[in-house]
């Protein structure tokens, strides 16, 4: 089963997510997108994973190319989240650039046959209603894409807003 989960910023779509997963089959895996680039990050990253871990929670990195990540064990997967994933595709010398709506599909894709449930958390970035130019116009463009896409793939869809959870497509549920 696949779940998208979208929101905007403090909306509550993560903490949302999680509860999701808590209440899913076990195992569960945690697949976080964010790059290290400092200590600060590498510090956040550390608090991270020790909440995970109480939550039973395996973490998996994966900053870049999901279509080439080979889960543990299959049950219950987190994927967090697709803007970071997406900005990483598009911007890093390694990522998929151009490619990068394709090769996150392909990934999601990939996590679908791997797991029982993926739980997927995306950025809702699109009503601020202003017209962007250049890369912001194109990882905006991608970012459209995955979630469209992702969307049209789901069980589930909901957003949450100010942590109250609308769903767009099938419904909460056990």
């Amino acid at each position: 089963m696949l779940t998208l989960v979208i929101g905007g910023a403090a909306s509550g779509k993560s903490a949302y997510a999680e509860s999701l997963c808590l209440r899913a089959p076990l195992p569960r895996t945690y697949l976080a997108t964010m790059q290290v680039w400092d200590a600060e990050c590498a510090a956040r990253v550390a608090k991270h994973r020790a909440m995970r871990a109480e939550k039973q929670f395996t973490t998996v990195e994966c900053p870049l190319h999901l279509d080439r990540v080979a889960l543990p064990r299959r049950g219950t997967v987190l994927l967090e989240d697709l803007g970071n994933l997406v900005a990483n595709e598009l911007y890093d010398p390694d990522g998929a650039g151009a490619e990068t709506a394709a090769a996150i599909l392909r990934g999601i894709d990939k996590m679908l046959l791997q797991c029982d449930n993926l739980i997927v958390v995306s950025n809702e970035v699109f009503s601020g209603g202003a017209d962007y130019a250049g890369d912001t116009d194109r990882y905006l463009r991608a970012l459209a894409a995955v979630n469209n896409a992702a969307a049209a793939r789901a069980d589930r869809v909901v957003r949450v807003v100010c942590g109250i959870p609308v769903y767009y497509k099938g419904s909460e549920g056990p």
